[in-house]
C-alpha cells in the first residue's frame, strides 16, 4: 500500500534515468545545468515569487498550440494585449496519455502543412531546447497545464527546460479526467513530480505546484473540491514543495464562491505546514457557455466581480468564445481584458455582501468532516485515507469518469443558486450538514412546484449556457422570498 512518504534522493534518481531514458529528449536532462539555468531567469519570469508578491489578483489565460514559433507568438499576443500576468502552455491531448510518438508524428505534421493538427504543446517533443526557446522569448512567468496522470516525464523534461509552475494532482488528475488509471498508481505518479520539484526547491529554485480545482468542473460542491485541494497539497508538502497555489472553480453565486475562496485559503493555512506558502486560484465558469458572445461576457463579468471581492492570487479566465471550443487568440485576450476591467473597477470599491460568513462556516464545517474521515481511513497517512475513503465513497466527485470514484453524489442548486448536495451516497457527512441542505433543496422544490429529482440537476446542469443560472422549469419561476 502506498504511503505518505518521502521518496528517497537514490530512489527519486533511479525512477528519473528510468522515465528519462525512454523518451529520446529525457536523455539530455541534466539537473544540475537545470538549476543554473533557472538561476539565470531575470526576477519576472520566477512564477512563485511573482505570485507570492502581488498585491492584487493576477490574471492568467489557457493556451497552447503545437508549433514552437506560433506558441511565441500567441503568448507575446496574450501578455500584450491580453494584458495576462502569468502564462500558460496547455499540453495536448497526446502528451496528456504519455503517447510521445503520436503527439511527434502531429508536431511534424502541423509544421509540414502549418495547422494546428495537435490542441496544445507536445512540450516533451520539443525537449529542452524548445521549452527554454520559449521561456527566453516571452517576457512574463509561464506555467504548465496539461491534464495528464503520468507527468512524471512531462515534469522531468518541463522543469529542466525552465518552466516553475506546474499544474495537477493525484487526484484532481485522476478522478475527473481518467477511467483506466487507479488512484494508487497516479498518487505514486505524483509524487515523484511533487519530490522532483522539492528537490529543484531545496536547491534555491521554488517550483510552484497548482492542484487543479475545478475537479469535473459541473456543480462541484465547495467542500469536495477544497478537501481535494488539501489532500494533495499535503501530498505535495511531504515531498518538499513549498509553493502551493489551491484552485477552485466558480459555480455562479457570488456569496457562495466568496465564502469558499476565503475558507479554501484558510483551510490551506490551516492544515498545511507553516513552511509552505499557500495562495489561491480562481477558476472563471468551467460549465457550459452561453453560444451568444454578449451573454458569455456577462458569464465572465460575474466571474471578475466574484475574484474582486474575493480576492484569490489569481485567477484563470475565459474567452466569449467558450461554447465554441478553441477561442482565437483575439477573444482570449479579449477575455483578459473584461476580467481586468470588472476587477479594478471593483476594487476601488468596498463591497458586502450578507450570507458570506455564515456559508463560509458551513462550507468549513462540511471540509473538516470530509478531512477527518480520510484521516481516519488512512489511520493518520493522507495517501492510503484518500485512497480508502473513495472506496468506501466517504469521499465522492460528482459526475467523475473514473472507477475509483463511487460518484455516488449528486448536487443541484437551491432557491438562492447556491450548489447544494441532492443524494450524498455514503459521503463523510454529519446529520445536521444534510438537513441543511435537504432544507435548502425542498424549499426550491416548493417554489418550483415540483419534487426533488434527477430531473432538477439536469436543468442546473445546462442552466447557465441557457443564460440562467438555475434550472427552472421552462426558464420561469422566480423565487418566492
Amino acid at each position: 500500500m502506498i504511503r505518505d512518504e518521502r521518496i528517497p534522493s537514490e530512489q527519486l534518481q533511479r525512477i528519473d534515468e528510468e522515465l528519462r531514458a525512454g523518451w529520446p529528449t529525457g536523455q539530455a536532462v541534466d539537473f544540475e545545468e537545470a538549476i543554473r539555468y533557472h538561476e539565470s531567469l531575470p526576477a519576472h519570469k520566477r512564477f512563485a515569487d511573482v505570485l507570492e508578491t502581488a498585491d492584487q489578483p493576477l490574471l492568467q489565460p489557457r493556451a497552447g498550440v503545437p508549433r514552437l514559433e506560433d506558441q511565441i507568438e500567441l503568448l507575446r499576443y496574450l501578455h500584450g494585449e491580453g494584458e495576462a500576468d502569468l502564462l500558460p502552455t496547455t499540453i495536448d491531448s497526446y502528451t496528456r496519455d504519455n503517447e510521445y510518438a503520436k503527439a511527434q508524428e502531429g508536431l511534424e505534421n502541423a509544421r509540414e502543412s502549418g495547422t494546428d493538427t495537435l490542441n496544445g504543446f507536445p512540450a516533451v517533443n520539443h525537449g529542452i531546447d524548445g521549452c527554454r526557446a520559449l521561456i527566453d522569448s516571452v517576457d512574463a512567468p509561464i506555467e504548465v497545464r496539461h491534464g495528464t496522470p503520468d507527468a512524471r516525464l512531462l515534469a522531468a523534461i518541463t522543469f529542466a527546460g525552465g518552466f516553475q509552475s506546474f499544474e495537477g494532482g493525484p487526484i484532481s488528475y485522476n478522478i475527473p479526467y481518467t477511467k483506466r488509471h487507479d488512484l494508487a498508481t497516479t498518487i505514486e505518479h505524483w509524487q515523484f513530480v511533487d519530490r522532483l520539484a522539492g528537490a529543484y526547491t531545496e536547491r534555491g529554485v521554488r517550483i510552484n505546484r497548482e492542484p487543479f480545482g475545478p475537479l469535473t468542473g459541473t456543480l462541484v460542491p465547495p467542500s469536495i473540491a477544497i478537501t481535494v485541494m488539501v489532500l494533495e497539497g499535503l501530498l505535495a508538502a511531504t515531498q518538499g514543495v513549498r509553493s502551493l497555489t489551491l484552485g477552485y472553480g466558480q459555480v455562479g453565486n457570488v456569496v457562495q464562491d466568496v465564502a469558499a475562496l476565503r475558507a479554501l485559503r484558510s483551510l490551506g493555512e490551516e492544515y498545511l505546514p507553516d513552511e509552505v506558502c499557500v495562495t489561491t486560484v480562481f477558476h472563471e465558469w468551467m460549465g457550459g457557455f452561453p453560444p451568444d458572445e454578449a451573454r458569455a461576457n456577462g458569464v465572465i463579468s460575474l466571474g471578475g466581480m466574484t475574484a474582486a471581492i474575493a480576492r484569490p492570487d489569481k485567477v484563470i479566465t475565459k474567452s466569449p468564445q467558450e461554447f465554441q471550443g478553441v477561442p482565437t487568440k483575439e477573444a482570449n485576450a479579449a477575455g483578459l481584458r473584461t476580467t481586468r476591467q470588472i476587477i479594478d473597477m471593483a476594487l476601488e470599491q468596498q463591497i458586502d455582501i450578507d450570507g458570506i460568513e455564515d456559508e463560509q462556516a458551513l462550507i468549513e464545517r462540511e471540509t473538516h468532516a470530509l478531512m477527518e474521515s480520510v484521516f481516519d481511513h488512512g489511520d493518520g497517512d493522507v495517501a492510503r485515507g484518500t485512497i480508502q475513503a473513495f472506496d468506501a465513497g466517504a469521499l465522492d466527485v460528482p459526475f467523475a469518469p473514473s472507477d475509483s470514484a463511487r460518484g455516488a453524489v449528486l448536487p443541484a442548486r437551491d432557491d438562492d443558486g447556491r450548489v447544494r448536495i441532492l443524494e450524498f451516497g455514503d459521503l463523510a457527512m454529519d446529520d445536521d450538514i444534510r438537513e441543511v441542505h435537504a432544507a435548502r433543496l425542498a424549499r426550491r422544490a416548493e417554489t418550483e412546484g415540483r419534487k426533488q429529482s434527477f430531473r432538477m440537476v439536469a436543468d442546473d446542469v445546462d442552466a447557465i449556457s441557457d443564460g440562467r443560472l438555475i434550472g427552472r422549469p421552462n426558464g420561469g419561476g422566480n423565487r418566492a422570498d
